[in-house]
């Protein structure tokens, strides 16, 4: 039996200065799953999520929390009563509270009627013995765990974050981000959380929906949106990406790599191939002695190094193509870092290529 969604979006829109800043946007969110907002600044991901919380209110559209509309065209309900939990950038512990009164802030009866639950909460994010402990006297990654476990504590239905890990350095960011997604599970809570960090969302999501001008562009599992990008912007969104220009003949493109099938394109159609950067070889096997070696089946490039950088757990080699002068980058595992001005020949991954119109 299907599970009911915890959290619907049923076609938001918010109109604000002339401007549609969130158009059309519907999303569900069921109990136990974590669906991320992702997408540039400015593309209306945290006003939707304002819009969700009660602190903004939607110009047309409806929003529900397990089946019950708390807000509509012509009816609306307060922040406090939907059930729902808030966690921000600006963790906004209290600083005259100590870490267990903060966490109880919002519980009937405070921490005296509500020990076991905040001791138990902390005692899940390893701060059992901060109960006592100020504010002041944290790491930024353990002021980010007593918000997370206060805003847990009346067990919302929903949880939504706002770039919640944005102040953390990275290595404590990933160990932080894991903590907090695992308590999420267990709680059972349907999550919406925002980030503009294509790492962050696949690191943490079920679901993505990418917005773009206030509109959700796609929208599905990480390694789906991965893999299947709808255009070139999408593609790019999550790395960086190689781009290959041809012009579309009979569903076929010829490239210095060789042919490529462009079904759907209309003769004449300038194409673009796209190829993130760790699927474009160097074909080592092809490599002569000499300075220009002859591929004989005509599905290689050559490009000369422009640069080459270790990055720690690859090296990037940027080239400069013979065939246009266009610059392709490529990444190799471990270190390898021929001297600019070596000549290449390079060879594309097919299955991982990407053709949009240009």
């Amino acid at each position: 039996m299907p599970i009911s969604p915890r959290l619907e979006i049923d076609s938001i829109t918010r109109h604000f200065d002339g401007r549609d800043v969130v158009a059309g946007v519907s999303l569900q969110v069921a109990p136990g799953q974590v669906t991320c907002l992702l997408g540039p600044s400015g593309c209306g991901k945290s006003t939707t999520l304002r819009i969700v919380a009660g602190v903004d209110r939607q110009t047309t559209g409806r929003i529900l929390v397990d089946g019950v509309i708390v807000s509509d065209d012509s009816q609306y309900m307060p922040p406090e009563r939907r059930g729902i939990g808030l966690m921000f950038q600006d963790f906004a512990l209290f600083p005259h509270l100590n870490v267990g009164e903060n966490v109880a802030f919002g519980l009937d009866g405070g921490m005296r009627a509500n020990r076991s639950r905040v001791l138990d909460l902390l005692d899940r994010v390893d701060l059992g013995g901060f109960v006592d402990v100020y504010p002041h006297q944290l790491s930024g990654g353990e002021q980010q765990r007593v918000a997370l476990v206060r805003a847990l504590a009346p067990r919302p239905a929903i949880m939504l974050m706002d770039e919640p890990f944005s102040g953390l350095d990275n290595r404590l960011r990933d160990d932080i981000r894991d903590r907090t997604l695992g308590l999420l599970k267990e709680e059972n809570t349907a999550v919406l959380l925002v980030t503009h960090e294509p790492d962050e969302a696949m690191r943490m999501a079920d679901e993505i929906a990418l917005m773009r001008d206030g509109r959700i562009v796609q929208q599905g599992a990480p390694y789906s949106i991965y893999n299947n990008p709808r255009d070139r912007a999408a593609a790019g969104f999550f790395s960086d990406i190689n781009i290959v220009r041809g012009t579309s003949h009979g569903a076929l493109t010829e490239t210095p790599f060789g042919q490529f099938l462009t079904p759907g394109h209309a003769d004449g159609a300038p194409v673009e191939i796209v190829i993130r950067p760790q699927h474009l070889r160097i074909d080592f096997d092809r490599q002569g002695h000499g300075p220009k070696p002859t591929p004989t089946d005509g599905t290689a490039a050559r490009g000369v190094v422009k640069r080459a950088r270790f990055m720690g757990r690859e090296s990037l080699v940027e080239f400069v193509m013979d065939h246009d002068g266009t610059e392709l980058r490529a990444t190799v595992p471990a270190v390898f870092l021929p001297k600019p001005g070596t000549a290449l020949w390079l060879t594309l991954r097919r299955d991982r290529c990407f053709v949009f119109p240009a």
